[in-house]
């Protein structure tokens, strides 16, 4: 990881009949200064984010004026030192095979700097944070056959990847021997079907981990992008529009877009004109031709089918049992009355007491999930640190030496909550107990706050369970009347979210990510206001968030409200669509915010194996909201917790980030006075306008 970006210009981009995109000539109108950034600020925006290296390299792409078909031939040419000779190489084979370089009257084209003035362009962009590998890799990478691959992401299974190899050169070596499209029509060739070579879809769709990918083929002059299904790594995109006719992906707004849409949105009114929107989950592939009657070079935007079933499956999300038949009613009925009269033990909610297996097992799978093994496979890279072969996004195969100090090299954010003590908990299974755990918890209230109180009681819970591991509260004390600078950098984080709620959280997140705090120092692993508080910061670079828990376990309010109007089958459909919106609502959000730190957020509750586990277990088994809050909601992750022996966070009520940490009171009081009218003016969906005493 850590970014990616693409800018494209001169070329029109037009829609197939499965977007929404108009067809658009490159820009030429003086409105399109109104929001242009240039390369060196999208640059800057991916440096923030603290990678190990960043790099960019130009694709030319010239149209063939010499052919005599409608449909023109498209020429490319990589610029570059180390690729020069090669391409100069590449241009006097084209002239002498297809005299490319010469019109039809037989007049050379004009040369500049050995290469033929251009017609388009295509601006690669790739920052790496490097946590996979032996040897340091700088993007983009370019192959032997002129493929040129961007990635952010890992890969933890689908394509292997050994201990010693690193993700984006694995995957780079897959796709180029993926079958080249058809240049016109964007399909696979009846030929590659004969030769069973794979295509790109099927080997992007066959990846399990969050990923963001920007791939040119050059072979059939096509660009690929996407990010995974469910939308764990962020990728923006900037449609063509008359304003501004450039194609642009990245992975994350620069901040100059930001300053220079405020005056326009002034004086035209909030998002008038929306520079950036998340990219919809999928993979998409733009074909470029040129047509002889005008010259222009043309891109056509296509979305393709992901061709792995699983995938399918999962954003499909269909439950195998929804609403329970009458024993098994009785049965959930049965359950409770024996948590009433006190039957608490380690194992009493493990194993729901009936004649039959089906059950048993699925709650088996369940727990299978959050289970660990040792893997040899990471031993030469990181001594301790395992994979898990069902919850797959705890694979912490990093660079490192193992003779480094043993500084934490895996965080979790940390409120003291269910979520986020199950997160501590399973971490502690799989990581050497040499190594400290650091626990990010930020605060805009010092002590006072319930997300800092809740814990330093999270913490006592966890020395209790694993007395051996040296677990370190961060704590982040922050005031937000004295974060102007910071609230802005984070608004172009957040962009295209808008809302005070999305600017409440994404502030959270960024400062628990950046890991700057205080930490209590002694000889022993307790919490001691006696002890010396020392300044800290965490120098994990995998941080591990609780997403995706709430909306796959009904841990929200208005789950309760569905099932109570609609019964199993509205909680159901309300949980289907939280898990088919999560993408644009959350993730993409949180991953930037998280990344900007130069961190990598992995989403364990999002794993695909997790999903599906939890997708064969009956809904009434995951939650029953017939029961209090801190009981019902989130059940089958409260047993989780028990199993774990989290007994008291296990009992725990479900509570927000932007409540816990009180940033939410205080944006209130800022923006709105007082708390009262903000929830009447509903401050936390309410948009944020340009200009704000936010900034």
């Amino acid at each position: 990881m850590c970014g990616i970006a693409l800018i494209i210009s001169g070329i029109r981009i037009c829609k197939a009949s499965s977007l929404f995109l108009e067809s658009v000539p490159p820009a030429s109108s003086p409105k399109a200064e109104q929001l242009v950034f240039s390369i060196d600020d999208l640059k800057a925006a991916l440096r923030g984010r603290g990678p190990d290296s960043l790099s960019s390299k130009k694709v030319f792409l010239y149209s063939n004026t010499s052919s005599t078909v409608e449909e023109q031939e498209i020429i490319s040419f990589i610029e570059g030192e180390e690729e020069k000779e090669r391409d100069l190489a590449y241009l006097q084979r084209f002239e002498k095979k297809n005299k490319c370089l010469f019109g039809a009257d037989g007049e050379a084209h004009e040369l500049e700097n050995g290469f033929p003035k251009f017609a388009a362009e295509l601006h690669f962009v790739g920052a790496t944070l490097q946590l996979r590998g032996i040897n340091p890799i700088v993007q983009p990478l370019v192959d032997i056959s002129g493929n040129i691959l961007v990635y952010n992401g890992e890969i933890f299974g689908g394509i292997y990847i050994n201990s010693d190899s690193n993700d984006t050169e694995i995957l780079l070596q897959a796709l180029g021997k993926c079958c080249p499209s058809n240049s016109h029509l964007c399909t696979i060739t009846d030929s590659c079907d004969e030769k069973r070579q794979s295509s790109i879809p099927g080997v992007l769709s066959a990846i399990k981990g969050p990923w963001a990918v920007i791939y040119w083929q050059e072979s059939s002059k096509t660009l690929w992008f996407g990010r995974d299904a469910i939308g764990r790594r962020s990728l923006l995109v900037h449609w063509p529009t008359l304003e501004d006719g450039r194609f642009m992906l990245s992975s994350v707004s620069p901040v100059s877009s930001i300053e220079q849409s405020s005056g326009f949105e002034a004086e035209n009114g909030f998002n008038k004109l929306k520079f950036w929107e998340e990219l919809p989950c999928g993979i998409y592939s733009i074909c470029f031709g040129s047509h002889k009657s005008d010259g222009f070079i043309f891109g056509e935007v296509r979305k393709h089918e992901w061709k792995n079933a699983m995938v399918k499956e999962l954003l499909d999300w269909e439950r195998v049992s929804v609403e329970p038949k009458p024993e098994d009613a009785e049965l959930s009925h049965c359950k409770i009355a024996r948590e009433q009269h006190g039957m608490h033990s380690a194992h009493s909610n493990i194993f729901p007491s009936k004649s039959g297996e089906y059950h048993i097992i699925m709650w088996k799978r369940a727990c299978t999930s959050f289970n660990f093994r040792a893997s040899k496979d990471c031993a030469d890279c990181f001594k301790g640190i395992c994979d898990a072969p069902h919850f797959t996004a705890y694979n912490f195969s990093v660079t490192c030496d193992i003779r480094q100090e043993a500084h934490a090299p895996v965080a979790v954010l940390f409120s003291g909550g269910l979520d986020s003590m199950i997160l501590a908990a399973l971490l502690d299974e799989c990581l050497d107990h040499s190594y400290e755990i650091d626990l990010l918890n930020v605060s805009f209230d010092g002590q006072s706050a319930p997300d800092r109180i809740s814990a330093k009681a999270g913490v006592k819970e966890l020395r209790r369970i694993a007395p051996s591991r040296r677990w370190k509260l961060v704590e982040i004390d922050a005031d937000l009347s004295k974060l102007d600078l910071e609230t802005k950098h984070v608004m172009s984080l957040i962009n295209p979210a808008n809302t005070y709620m999305d600017l409440n959280i994404g502030i959270a997140l960024w400062l628990a990510a950046r890991g700057s705090g205080w930490v209590y120092e002694g000889n022993n692993n307790d919490i001691d206001e006696d002890l010396e508080c020392v300044e800290y910061k965490s120098k994990a670079r995998i941080v591990l968030v609780g997403s995706g828990a709430d909306e796959q376990c009904a841990g929200y309010g208005r789950h309760k409200t569905k099932y109570r109007q609609g019964s199993w089958l509205g909680l159901h459909e309300e949980m289907k669509l939280d898990m088919q919106r999560i993408w644009k609502r959350n993730l993409g959000r949180d991953d930037r915010c998280i990344a900007d730190n130069g961190k990598e957020a992995r989403f364990p509750f999002l794993d695909e194996d997790v999903i599906r586990t939890l997708l064969d277990i009956p809904l009434w088994e995951v939650a029953n909201l017939d029961q209090p809050s801190g009981t019902g909601d989130k059940k089958i992750l409260r047993e989780v917790a028990q199993l774990l022996g989290l007994y008291e966070a296990s009992v725990l009520p479900k509570r927000a980030i932007q409540f816990g940490t009180r940033i939410a009171r205080e944006s209130n009081r800022k923006n709105f006075g007082s708390n009262r009218a903000a929830n009447q003016a509903s401050a936390g969906s309410a948009a944020i306008h340009m200009p704000s005493n936010l900034t």
